[in-house]
């Protein structure tokens, strides 16, 4: 007879799932940064596992920016773009996920000196791979890396507007927090053309910040839904607008640790933000990066938070509900948690 915990976890492993905030570096697994690593020799990212690995214990967020940096100036083809996608969809792929919303850094790699056509020749290709070999669906967010300012966010629009990829669905902020009131007006800019050309919003704001971060990316960029957002409860007014509203907020708990946002994961914010009514989604930022995965969030919010198996699927459901999915595949995900739930 199954145990509770062994049956709740055959539960979280069958859950169908949706991945909304997950980066198309970070989602490297350690054995493509290996290969990737020596097919690019003479940078700082070691191509010894149990090196990488130690590379991988992150001082702080700074210090999580500098490695995922160098991570990413290992991707200098079309071909190493393609095959991180392809990667990411078969990782999430195995954990029962049925669609995922990638987020894309394409600036990183125009300055490696790949052609924007070619990029978005990439991953066009990938997104009918993924669908192919793993039957995932893959849509992509543009995001902008906030730490080099004005000049990214021109890039990263550039390529939106001009070379965008079939399944562009998003536009975004991310990178260090910290450095982005100087760059505000560009932001702005960027964003207002980008939802004007029909992207979401969908900044980060509220990881390493404090709650102005996020009233920026409602007020100032527009935001249809929010990364990680995990400071909003340092301001009452601002948890009230978001419960009132009901924002997504994409939240990565293990990520959070990692770049030391929270102590340990008991002290997430992350049951306070159910609690106040807050609309929340399950996401794993750069799962190898953290040793995390998407079922592993999951996980952690089943054991380390208490949550059961209709708050899990309410999870799972949020993820479909903030999506980019078109009506008829959000009704077919749905449909399959709920008969899980059900049954």
């Amino acid at each position: 007879m199954l145990t509770e915990t062994s049956s709740l976890g055959a539960f979280i492993d069958a859950l169908p799932k949706v991945e909304l905030h997950v980066h198309l570096v970070g989602s490297a697994s350690v054995p493509t940064v290996l290969e990737l690593a020596r097919r690019h020799p003479g940078g700082p990212v070691p191509a010894d596992e149990r090196e990488l690995r130690a590379f991988y214990e992150f001082r702080d967020f700074p210090h999580f920016a500098e490695v995922y940096e160098a991570v990413s100036s290992l991707v200098r083809t079309p071909e190493d773009v393609g095959t991180l996608v392809l990667g990411t969809a078969r990782d999430l792929a195995a954990q029962n996920a049925r669609y995922v919303e990638l987020t894309v850094t394409p600036y990183t790699h125009q300055r490696a000196g790949m052609p924007m056509p070619a990029i978005t020749e990439a991953l066009d290709h990938a997104v009918r791979e993924a669908r192919d070999r793993h039957g995932i669906r893959v849509a992509y967010i543009f995001d902008i890396p906030g730490e080099f300012g004005a000049e990214a966010a021109r890039g990263t629009l550039d390529h939106a507007l001009a070379h965008p990829p079939e399944a562009l669905v998003g536009f975004g902020l991310g990178g260090i927090e910290q450095c982005r009131p100087p760059h505000r007006d560009a932001f702005r800019d960027a964003f207002r053309a980008a939802r004007a050309a029909g992207l979401r919003s969908l900044p980060h704001a509220g990881e390493m910040t404090g709650p102005e971060t996020i009233w920026e990316a409602i007020d100032g960029l527009g935001a249809e839904r929010i990364g990680h957002g995990t400071s909003c409860l340092d301001d009452p007014r601002l948890t009230a607008r978001l419960r009132e509203t009901q924002i997504p907020l994409e939240v990565c708990p293990t990520s959070n640790l990692r770049t030391g946002q929270v102590a340990s994961l008991a002290e997430h914010p992350l049951p306070r933000m159910l609690e106040e009514g807050l609309f929340v989604t399950l996401n794993s930022d750069d799962p190898p990066m953290f040793d995390t995965t998407l079922t592993g969030e999951y996980r952690a919010a089943a054991e380390v938070f208490g949550l059961g198996r209709a708050e899990l699927a309410a999870l799972a459901r949020n993820a479909v509900t903030a999506s980019s999915l078109d009506e008829a595949g959000r009704r077919e995900i749905t449909a399959e948690i709920d008969a899980l739930a059900a049954g």
